[in-house]
């Protein structure tokens, strides 16, 4: 098993921030390693913490009267210089809870009123985003949106497109778009499923 032997702090930012570990690997190696990571020190991290505690919260919610569409954001993002397809999502505040966090996201990237639903533990517990790069782990929140799409809650750098979307439309983009890939597992649960939250329902 590989040893880490010393963390350097790279950057001081305030959402996210690069690491250095030295190490060893399994044969006595030496190992030289980054990690992006949403933490401020190195304290912080969760190789020194030992806890999964959610960083973000990712936003999977039907809209309509029957719940056949899934809302969605068109999302500009410089790491491709592109647009992409992803479910709403955002940061956890400090000790926010992240069903809180998740309702606080979805009004201000969507202008929509979330209603969380009630799920198993083990689907919307945080997971590792990115590993070989990150140590970020989101958890998810489902449940239903109503009310009107508005964008007066967005912030001036961010640049989303809301998508309220159908079956049709969803496979269309899952064919032709940029999308993200925590959000095309569920999308294509949704393609497949006469109930959607079927699966995450206790």
């Amino acid at each position: 098993m590989g040893k880490i032997n010393e963390i350097k702090a790279l950057t001081k930012t305030p959402y996210v921030n690069l690491f250095y570990i030295g190490g060893t690997n399994k044969l006595g190696g030496e190992v030289n390693y980054y990690v992006a990571s949403r933490a401020k020190r190195k304290e912080q991290l969760k190789l020194v913490t030992r806890k999964n505690k959610a960083d973000g919260v990712i936003i999977y919610s039907l809209y309509g009267e029957e719940q056949d569409k899934v809302v969605l954001v068109k999302q500009f993002r410089y790491s491709i210089d592109d647009y992409i397809y992803e479910f709403p999502a955002g940061l956890v505040d400090g000790d926010e809870d992240f069903h809180d966090a998740a309702i606080r996201e979805l009004k201000e990237e969507t202008g929509l009123l979330l209603t969380p639903i009630q799920v198993d533990e083990s689907y919307e517990r945080p997971y590792y985003t990115t590993i070989g790069m990150s140590d970020e782990a989101c958890a998810t929140v489902y449940g239903y949106a109503s009310g009107e799409v508005s964008a007066n809650y967005l912030e001036e750098d961010e640049e989303i497109q809301v998508i309220i979307a159908d079956k049709d439309e969803v496979r269309r983009i899952l064919k032709e778009e940029n999308v993200a890939i925590m959000c095309s597992y569920h999308l294509m649960y949704f393609l497949a499923s006469e109930e959607a939250f079927g699966f995450v329902k206790k």
